[in-house]
């Protein structure tokens, strides 16, 4: 028997405005690719529609990854975490993911760390 779409959407619990995180990890690598956000109506386009749909905090509207970049994002599974408030999407990832051409959102972007005491 298949679960509703909107009983799977109602396992999530929204923030204030509506939202929720939603980290993006490459299904075969299990690289993190970026973070975005979603409400109830863009996680329901993409999971009737097989593609990631996101809402724009900045733009205040959604958009469909590589509708205008051509750099698309086929979900394999959707996933929420244990308080139900972070969405985890598996995609197989066409192209760079970050806006700005790179693979990840975190490519060289890495923080240095200062050694634990003891070590």
């Amino acid at each position: 028997m298949s679960v509703s779409v909107e009983s799977e959407i109602s396992r999530v619990t929204w923030n204030a405005d509506g939202l929720a995180p939603v980290i993006v990890q490459q299904h075969d690598t299990r690289e993190v690719l970026m973070l975005a956000w979603m409400d109830a109506e863009a996680l329901r386009r993409t999971l009737t529609g097989g593609r990631a749909v996101y809402w724009s905090r900045s733009r205040q509207e959604y958009w469909r990854k590589g509708d205008t970049s051509g750099n698309t994002q086929r979900v394999h599974a959707v996933a929420v975490d244990c308080d139900g408030d972070t969405i985890l999407l598996t995609v197989d990832q066409h192209g760079p993911a970050c806006h700005t051409g790179t693979r990840t959102c975190f490519d060289g972007r890495e923080l240095e760390v200062a050694a634990q005491e003891g070590e």
